[in-house]
């Protein structure tokens, strides 16, 4: 665990990146499991969960009141004694998650639900409505709490916060990481 920046991914280390993946950051009862798409290439090169500086999941995250400051990808370690943990849906690196098979996402689906039967996180937060929709058939879903659970775990469905997703601005996504977040306090 560390607090000192990685250096800055060349050419060859994203390359050589598609090859890598990015360990879950779980524990046992966490509050909430963030699931995200999948690591892109700079993430995976990096080494940590939306590492892309263009990525607005650490800016949300602390503009929602889930972090004390803003944390920088490679103190993602940081999350665990907050009660929160990072996984991906797919765990196949790419360069977009355009890229992924529809196959791929059910395949996610199933090994997000092993996961999370085994740590029963209170909610599962999916960064990527769409993946959501994928790979669980729910082609309707809309952002915020969800009907269905895993096991005991709640579901929670929420945009992707890549720098990508022009749907979604940070304050949208705030918005919603914030009513998450209450909802959490609250349940």
């Amino acid at each position: 665990m560390t607090t000192v920046p990685p250096p800055k991914p060349t050419k060859a280390d994203l390359e050589a990146a598609v090859h890598k993946t990015v360990p879950d950051l779980v524990a046992p009862n966490l509050k909430v499991l963030f699931c995200g798409i999948n690591p892109g290439l700079y993430t995976a090169a990096l080494g940590h969960h939306f590492g892309r500086p263009g990525n607005r999941f650490w800016p949300a995250l602390h503009g929602a009141g889930f972090t004390p400051r803003l944390f920088k990808p490679w103190e993602e370690h940081e999350l665990l004694p907050l009660g929160y943990g990072i996984t991906n849906m797919v765990t196949r690196t790419t360069a977009a998650a355009s890229e992924l098979r529809p196959d791929e996402y059910v395949a996610g689906g199933q090994r997000l639900t092993t996961l999370v039967q085994h740590h029963t996180p209170r909610v599962v937060a999916f960064l990527g409505i769409g993946a959501y929709r994928s790979a669980f058939g729910r082609p309707k879903a809309q952002p915020g709490l969800q009907p269905e659970r895993l096991g005991a775990s709640r579901l929670w469905a929420l945009p992707s916060p890549s720098g990508l997703n022009a749907n979604h601005q940070l304050s949208d996504l705030v918005a919603l990481l914030r009513a998450l977040r209450a909802w959490v306090e609250q349940s």
